[in-house]
């Protein structure tokens, strides 16, 4: 009996030795060195991120099968990922994360299959899969096998999309071929000052074309999310960052068969808040901050505003509506006077497309004066980046419902989820103009010839009238009304009561499409 209870001793110590190896990943030198530029390792951002003790890592005691470049002398148990599952807040969730103290976090085979691994498990049990990127690329060592373990992910990342949420958080560098699974991903966060993204790093770039740029500026989170639009969300330090993501799990379901998860409010579905009904100017040239209208019509404290510093004449975001999570798309008045380009397109169409693969309602409020013009526009492909809007409007199953709250003119009114692109309900406040152009534009166009022949004084009495005119027989929302297009005019103070009882009204929506295999958005 004591022989064998020695026996199981020793069994036991040896996987205790192999486990405290593994914790120790590239060596405790390196993780001294992660933590003097003021970053967490792997297991430590793991452990910070998910429900304490809920952590259970797969396949850590993995080593690399190569031998080149001296790779078979320091083998580390993991080789450079840390895969697994854990909770966030009792929620399951999938994670791997990179681990930078072994060979800089180079993503190499057993990356691949352990991040694979990972993602089949995320997509069979249906839960959200985060992945946390600290690491210089593919593993030049391997060759053509750490490309091959980073084809794996993408195939991956694409079958996952549209099934279960994918979020990236980017804590340090992420390069080359890197930096195409995060961007396949639903979400990506960046971390201020520490994380980059980029094709080519700064120095190729200066051997190539001469240019000379840091790495802050060519690939940083300011320049992510205000220039490229490639993040999402910035995180002020690491900490920030993980709580960004805690946030932004509240408001999204498991799976696509699954709704998120409603939550009691102490906000009555019947409150209305009269400041909305002075909120857009009687001048229609004057601007306004839609802001002022999403935050008193939804749940007190609950809009959370997604890519909040790109493309800002165009507002999306999550809220609640009497604790029902819906997707808020809205132009922004008071930048660009809301006006559609082709950033703000892209924003919107991803925006919509995410919310209707995840069952997500879409509330839409309108105040746009139509697409940018110009020949910058033009040559650069307004007319197929807005027509992603278009489309992904017509495409969404989803409850969908629109509040034009002032200008909706020409193809802006149509592709801003109304009625003929098949919104379940438009509402439209007092001040909505609805029109193919403004009244100013139009007389000029219906009655330019005739003004041509009047005198300055004449010309500009008759103007004045003939705007008027059109003013009063079109560019109101009461002829939208009297058409069916509009469903109803309403008070904005009586905003969130339609909204709510609406949704109530729409919750098992159901709709039919073609059959067919899928479409082709434009690109």
């Amino acid at each position: 009996m004591e022989q064998t209870e020695q026996g199981h001793a020793a069994v036991n110590q040896k996987l205790a030795e192999l486990r405290d190896q593994m914790l120790l990943g590239g060596g405790q030198k390196r993780i001294d060195a992660q933590h003097a530029k003021g970053k967490k390792t792997a297991r430590e951002r793991v452990a910070a991120f998910l429900d304490e003790g809920s952590f259970q890592e797969i396949n850590g005691l993995m080593t690399n099968r190569h031998v080149e470049f001296g790779m078979d002398k320091d083998k580390a148990l993991g080789d450079g990922m840390v895969a697994g599952f854990g909770a966030v807040n009792g929620r399951k969730i999938a994670i791997y994360a990179q681990d930078f103290t072994v060979m800089g976090g180079s993503f190499g085979e057993v990356a691949g299959q352990k991040v694979a691994r990972v993602m089949d498990l995320a997509v069979s049990a249906g839960v959200p899969v985060v992945c946390l990127n600290d690491g210089g690329g593919a593993r030049i060592q391997e060759g053509i096998y750490s490309l091959a373990a980073f084809g794996e992910l993408f195939y991956r990342n694409v079958q996952a999309s549209g099934v279960i949420p994918q979020i990236s958080v980017i804590l340090g560098p992420c390069a080359g071929g890197a930096v195409y699974s995060p961007a396949m991903t639903d979400f990506i966060i960046m971390t201020q000052g520490e994380s980059n993204m980029f094709i080519t790093g700064p120095e190729v770039i200066k051997t190539v074309t001469g240019e000379e740029i840091d790495a802050e500026s060519l690939g940083g989170a300011l320049a992510h999310s205000t220039t490229s639009g490639v993040a999402h969300f910035v995180g002020q330090n690491e900490e920030d960052t993980l709580n960004i993501v805690k946030k932004l799990l509240e408001y999204i379901p498991d799976n696509n068969t699954e709704a998120p998860k409603r939550l009691q409010t102490t906000d009555s579905p019947m409150r209305a808040d009269k400041s909305l009904d002075s909120v857009v100017p009687v001048d229609p040239n004057q601007t306004y901050d839609i802001h002022s209208v999403i935050e008193p019509v939804v749940d007190q404290g609950s809009f959370f505003e997604v890519m909040a510093a790109y493309a800002a004449n165009a507002v999306v975001g999550f809220a609640r509506l009497n604790g029902e999570v819906i997707g808020v798309v809205a132009n922004q008045p008071a930048n660009l006077a809301g006006v559609l380009d082709i950033n703000a397109s892209d924003k919107i169409a991803r925006f919509v497309r995410f919310c209707d693969a995840y069952n997500i309602p879409l509330i839409t409020f309108v105040d746009c004066p139509g697409f940018m013009p110009g020949s910058a526009m033009e040559h650069s492909g307004i007319i197929r980046h807005g027509a992603k809007i278009v489309y992904a409007f017509s495409e969404a199953s989803v409850p969908k419902i629109s509040v034009v709250t002032r200008k909706a003119y020409g193809g802006a009114y149509i592709v801003m989820s109304s009625k003929h692109i098949r919104a379940d309900m438009v509402f439209a406040w007092p001040t909505a103009e609805i029109a193919v152009m403004g009244a100013e534009g139009a007389v000029n166009i219906l009655y330019g010839r005739e003004l041509k022949t009047k005198t300055p004084e004449e010309a500009a009495t008759m103007r004045s009238d003939l705007v008027d005119t059109f003013k009063e027989k079109f560019q109101n929302p009461y002829a939208a009304a009297s058409s069916g297009f509009v469903d109803e005019v309403i008070l904005p103070s009586e905003t969130r009561q339609r909204l709510i009882a609406s949704l109530d009204m729409l919750r098992n929506k159901q709709s039919t499409s073609l059959p067919k295999k899928h479409g082709n958005i434009p690109l």
